[in-house]
């Protein structure tokens, strides 16, 4: 008699998705910089809640990025940081006459007053 260990294997559905004016957004700023292949969501450690949202132009993909295509936009992550920032939907809203990326990271468990960072538990 043999013995068959069988271990189903789980994929974590990882997502980042952006609505119409992020996207919008984005396109128009991608047309300014020809050298950017997209742009890169990231975190770091700051802030009075833990951790902060970044952007920046990408213009050479790293090997550990995983890549989403959304309607034209490439969004570069790297793996370490889906973790905590899966799911999140970016946004980019204007109050008043000021614009700025949002986000809505269901993964965060609170955010600091001014929204510049969140808490992961």
């Amino acid at each position: 008699m043999t013995v068959q260990l069988f271990t189903p294997a789980v994929e974590v559905a990882v997502a980042i998705t952006m609505t119409p004016s992020a996207v919008e957004h984005v396109r128009k700023q991608l047309d300014k910089k020809p050298e950017a292949l997209g742009i890169r969501l990231s975190i770091k450690e700051s802030g009075c809640s833990g951790f902060k949202y970044e952007t920046q132009w990408v213009e050479e993909a790293g090997g550990s990025d995983r890549i989403f295509h959304l309607d034209g936009v490439d969004v570069f992550v790297k793996n370490e940081h889906l973790p905590l920032v899966n799911g999140t939907e970016i946004d980019f809203v204007t109050v008043g006459v000021n614009s700025t990326f949002e986000f809505r990271n269901p993964n965060a468990t609170a955010e600091c007053g001014c929204g510049e960072s969140f808490t992961v538990s």
